[in-house]
């Protein structure tokens, strides 16, 4: 057998292992940023004023209009 090729081959699982390694890393960080990004969305989404619904009379009270 042809040590090159076999020297190639070797090197060339080694890279598509290291490559694996390499995206699933990539996707974990990823997938920590969306979640870190979703909660500061969340937070700043409760941090909005809520608006004041009127309670009595017929305006505001059967439909909220709010937009």
């Amino acid at each position: 057998m042809d040590v090159g090729l076999t020297n190639s081959i070797v090197s060339t699982s080694t890279a598509l292992a290291s490559r694996q390694t390499s995206d699933a890393i990539n996707i974990t960080v990823l997938k920590k940023a969306l979640d870190v990004q979703a909660s500061a969305a969340a937070t700043l989404l409760q941090a909005l004023p809520q608006p004041a619904l009127a309670t009595s009379g017929t305006l505001g009270t059967q439909v909220n209009t709010f937009a």
